[in-house]
C-alpha cells in the first residue's frame, strides 16, 4: 500500500513595499518557496502596475499587480512582510497583530529596544512601545528558540549580520575584551536602496571608495544593543562603513583584542558554527563578497598576525539576502515550523 505523504497548505503571503531591492529579493524568494502564496504586494506608487512589469524577471512566476497599502486585505494574510522605510511597519503592526497576522519588519522600527534610543537616531517618536518590548531580534544563529514562537519579528540589519556573526562566538566565549571592538565594513550600493541620488550614480561611486558616516551610524546602536547581550554587558564599539563600487555584498573585517592568547580560535569557530547551515566557517580562508553574492550564506575566517594579541575576523554576506530578504524569509520558516532552509537553497553566482 502506497504511504500518502501529508500536504503542508500553503500560507498567505503580503508583502509592503514591494518595488525596492529588498521587496525584489523577498518576490524572487517567495515565488520559488513550496508553502506559500503571494497574495498582496502594495505600492503606493505603482498600484494597479502589474509586478511583472515592473520586475521582468518575474515574468512568468506572478500575476499579481501592486495594490494601494490596505489594512483590511493584509488582514487576510498569515504573514506580512514590511519592506518599507524606517517608519512604516510600526503604524500597522499593531492592527495586523491584532487579527493575528504574523509580521516581520525588515526595517528598523522594532530593532531598538529604548524608544529613547530609537527616537534618537530615526528622529521620531516610536508609533508602538508596548508592541516593541516584545519585537524578537530576527538572527537565528542567536534567537532561534525565540523566533519559533515570535509573532512579530525585527529582522537585523545587513551590517548589524555580518558584524554580529562575526563577533558572536568570542563574545558568548569571553574570550576577547568587549570595551575594544573595531567593525570596518564595507557595502555595495544596493544597501542605500532602489532610488534616485546623485551620490549612488554610476559616475559617482565607480573607481572611488570612502568611508561615510563617519561621526555615527544607525547600525551601531543596533549592533552594540545585540553584543552587549553575548558577553558581559555594554561593549565598546567602533564602526565605520564605507561604500564600494559594487552592487551586491557587505565585508566586514572585525578586530578584538584577546585576553586569552590560549584561545584555539579556529576550533571556537569551526565549534559554534557546526550546526549552522547558513555561516560557513573557512579555515585559513579568505571570505569574499563574490563567494556569496545571491545566496542566504555568511562566510567567515579568523585569524592573528603572529603573537599579536589582536584577533582578525573576516565576514561577508549578500547584504540583499543574508542581510536582508533571505533572512526574513530564514525566520519566516521558523515561525511556521519549516526546515529554515526552504526556498533559500540558492548558490551563490559565479562570476
Amino acid at each position: 500500500m502506497k504511504k500518502e505523504i501529508p500536504i503542508t497548505p500553503k500560507i498567505k503571503i503580503g508583502i509592503v513595499g514591494g518595488t525596492g531591492y529588498t521587496g525584489a529579493e523577498l518576490l524572487r524568494i517567495l515565488v520559488r518557496h513550496p508553502h506559500s502564496t503571494l497574495a498582496v504586494i502594495t505600492s503606493r506608487a505603482e498600484a494597479g502596475l502589474p509586478v511583472a512589469q515592473l520586475f521582468p524577471h518575474l515574468r512568468g512566476q506572478i500575476d499579481l499587480q501592486f495594490t494601494a497599502p490596505d489594512d483590511n486585505a493584509l488582514s487576510d494574510c498569515d504573514v506580512v512582510f514590511f519592506a518599507t522605510p524606517n517608519g512604516t511597519a510600526m503604524q500597522s503592526a499593531p492592527q495586523l497583530l491584532d487579527r493575528g497576522v504574523r509580521v516581520i519588519d525588515l526595517a528598523a522600527d522594532f530593532r531598538l529596544k529604548d524608544p529613547a534610543v530609537w527616537a534618537q537616531w530615526y528622529g521620531m517618536p516610536h508609533a508602538c512601545p508596548d508592541v516593541l518590548a516584545e519585537a524578537v531580534y530576527g538572527l537565528p544563529e542567536l534567537n532561534r528558540a525565540a523566533i519559533r514562537q515570535a509573532r512579530l519579528i525585527a529582522n537585523p540589519g545587513c551590517y548589524p549580520t555580518a558584524v554580529t556573526l562575526g563577533f558572536l562566538p568570542l563574545l558568548e566565549a569571553q574570550v576577547i575584551d568587549p570595551n575594544w571592538l573595531i567593525a570596518d565594513a564595507k557595502s555595495g550600493a544596493s544597501g542605500a536602496g532602489r532610488k534616485a541620488e546623485t551620490g549612488l550614480l554610476l559616475a559617482e561611486i565607480g573607481e572611488s571608495f570612502k568611508a561615510y558616516a563617519v561621526t555615527g551610524h544607525r547600525h551601531a546602536p543596533e549592533i552594540a544593543q545585540t553584543l552587549g547581550q553575548l558577553g558581559s554587558g555594554a561593549v565598546g564599539l567602533t564602526f565605520v562603513p564605507h561604500l564600494l563600487p559594487m552592487i551586491r555584498g557587505i565585508e566586514a573585517t572585525l578586530y578584538a583584542r584577546l585576553t586569552d592568547d590560549n584561545c584555539d580560535l579556529e576550533q571556537l569557530f569551526a565549534k559554534r558554527y557546526a550546526t549552522e547551515t547558513f555561516v560557513d566557517f573557512m579555515p585559513n580562508g579568505q571570505p569574499d563578497t563574490r563567494s556569496v553574492r545571491g545566496s542566504n550564506m555568511c562566510r567567515v575566517a579568523v585569524a592573528r598576525q603572529g603573537t599579536s594579541s589582536v584577533v582578525i575576523v573576516q565576514s561577508v554576506i549578500d547584504n540583499l539576502v543574508k542581510g536582508a530578504a533571505g533572512q526574513a524569509v530564514q525566520n519566516m520558516n521558523l515561525m511556521f515550523d519549516w526546515d529554515e532552509t526552504l526556498g533559500l537553497d540558492a548558490l551563490a553566482l559565479l562570476p
